[in-house]
């Protein structure tokens, strides 16, 4: 059965399969704004909740507190930095396996994983040994 979206839905779907980068509420309501949309910032927050909850969209948390969305058709692994807000993506997907069995074992339907480590860069890593 297909899901019936909103034209929001639609709008910021399109923004996101246009984008090569992952993108904030912030800059999805920008780029909306910029395609000459009215809409607001709680319209797209609760667009991009509806499509996260259907399994089109994922949201990544970064160390700030922020989160940015993409389309929910890959699967994203990054390292963190604390400090500067670096996101370095992990190149292997160190949990595909478990994520099936878990599926299977659990009889839950997943859309999508993630997998965040939290830390310092090698830049600042340098820069806290150094002072």
């Amino acid at each position: 059965m297909k899901e019936k979206l909103t034209a929001n839905q639609r709008r910021i779907l399109e923004v996101l399969f246009s984008s090569a980068e992952e993108l904030s509420a912030q800059s999805l309501h920008q780029a909306l704004k910029q395609q000459q949309q009215q809409v607001g910032l709680a319209t797209v927050y609760r667009a991009l909740k509806a499509l996260q909850l259907i399994g089109k969209v994922q949201a990544r948390p970064l160390a700030n507190g922020e989160y940015i969305y993409s389309i929910a058709s890959a699967h994203r692994h990054h390292f963190t930095c604390v400090n500067c807000g670096r996101s370095l993506p992990l190149q292997e997907c160190p949990v595909h396996d478990l994520e099936q069995q878990l599926a299977q074992t659990q009889q839950f339907q997943v859309f999508y994983h993630t997998l965040e480590f939290f830390g310092l860069c090698q830049n600042c890593t340098q820069v806290n040994a150094a002072t």
